[in-house]
């Protein structure tokens, strides 16, 4: 990286200052208890996806901090937060299982004058807004429940305040999957997904709350029915939905119902399917066996989703220092400008921009050509030299956000009626 000589300039002298600092401690009497500090552990809850070697090791090597990651389903990290808040000392959960969570009082709001980089958290969170435009807010928008009351609070607050619910870590807005060497025509609606033309070759994501999403912006893109919120449907816009599904699914439409990320990069890779819901790095996955494969922007817009760090009300002492610590280095750009590099988007762009090439960040975030090859984190190659990525710059995809992920009131019947259409 070309900032590779100022980080070891300003790492000497941080380490001039606090040798320094040790000679005046040490004059006082102090130093055993720094000293007796013990090194600890930071058990990590959330789902593989954001679980990231490089990122625990690199955090280690910059802070001697160890990250365990305790990887389970999404599902489970809400069932976890909810039964087990002694079983971790950070969790990395979606902003819409804060519905479930939030009213236990097994998370604690996070005191945003302890995060460093807290007023620089991008606008998209804070406001539900891009380059000063609102964008759609149907389902789970992070703007609803960012905020706590207070510190201990088992309620969300419509204004900001000094706590915050999670300190967003990734997020991004997800569209249709295509091969379009495959289907050789433009595709610019999410109707496609149900067009008898692609039947036996598309796919639909098999984790309920977020597969309905999909289907409500197929239902809608067919011009079938407008939901007053494709997030938090009645039981009769339940109904409807998932009888659609069933219909195309009878009528031999879908090739598979996928719940693991392999299994969708695998359906596209083979081109058993031509068009199924899918996620950008799953996207990038197929590329890079050299496959094409275009992440669609669709006219009806994007679903999105976001995740963040939050910490247990239990959580004190040294382990609460670390998990801020990690929060804080999290946000410092570092780790910003590795997930930019995977397809997602970082909580704080500037820290990010910090540590990517000026083509990098072009090609990532301003839509631009590609100046030179683009790399995925690993050295991989992801895009060649004059590529545009999908959907194109960050104002142009998050700008274009249709509705969130989202847990609905009628979450148990959804459910329900979701495996009846499995099932069918």
């Amino acid at each position: 990286m070309s900032d590779h000589k100022d980080d070891s300039q300003s790492a000497g002298l941080q380490r001039r200052s606090l040798l320094q600092g040790m000679s005046g401690i040490l004059a006082t009497g102090l130093a055993p208890a720094i000293h007796a500090q013990e090194k600890i552990t930071l058990r990590y809850l959330g789902t593989a996806v954001n679980q990231d070697k490089d990122i625990a090791d690199k955090f280690k090597a910059d802070t001697g901090i160890t990250i365990q990651y305790v990887a389970v389903t999404t599902d489970d990290v809400s069932k976890r937060a909810v039964t087990a808040p002694n079983s971790f000392d950070l969790i990395d959960t979606e902003y819409f299982s804060l519905r479930k969570i939030v009213p236990t009082g097994n998370l604690k709001g996070i005191d945003t004058k302890k995060i460093k980089n807290a007023d620089k958290i991008t606008t998209l969170f804070t406001k539900g807004e891009v380059a000063g435009k609102k964008v759609g807010d149907q389902g789970t928008a992070p703007k609803k429940v960012m905020y706590l009351e207070g510190e201990k609070s088992k309620k969300f607050s419509a204004t900001p305040t000094q706590f915050m619910t999670l300190i967003p870590t990734v997020y991004n807005a997800d569209t249709l999957g295509i091969r379009p060497d495959l289907i050789k025509r433009p595709i610019t609606s999410w109707a496609e997904l149900l067009n008898p033309e692609f039947k036996g070759k598309t796919a639909i994501l098999n984790i309920p709350s977020i597969g309905i999403m999909d289907a409500a912006m197929v239902v809608e893109a067919m011009g079938k029915y407008k939901y007053p919120d494709k997030g938090n449907m009645t039981k009769k816009e339940i109904d409807l939905t998932i009888a659609t599904l069933i219909e195309a699914k009878k009528a031999g439409q879908f090739r598979a119902l996928w719940k693991d990320f392999n299994e969708s990069v695998n359906l596209m890779a083979s081109g058993e399917v031509v068009i199924q819901s899918m996620w950008s790095p799953a996207v990038t996955a197929v590329r890079t066996k050299g496959i094409a494969c275009t992440f669609q922007p669709l006219k009806e817009g994007y679903r999105a989703w976001a995740a963040g760090f939050g910490v247990p009300a239990t959580l004190s002492g040294r382990k609460q220092d670390g998990a801020y610590e990690f929060i804080n280095w999290f946000l410092d750009g570092w780790a910003g400008a590795y997930l930019n590099r995977q397809g997602y988007y970082s909580a704080v762009l500037e820290t990010a921009k910090a540590k990517m090439e000026p083509y990098e960040w072009a090609y990532w975030m301003e839509g631009k050509p590609a100046s030179q090859d683009i790399k995925g984190p690993h050295g991989d190659l992801l895009a060649k030299t004059g590529s545009v990525r999908d959907g194109g710059s960050y104002e142009q995809r998050m700008g274009g956000i249709a509705c969130w992920n989202a847990l609905m009131d009628e979450n148990e019947y959804m459910v329900r009626k979701w495996n009846e259409f499995v099932a069918a």
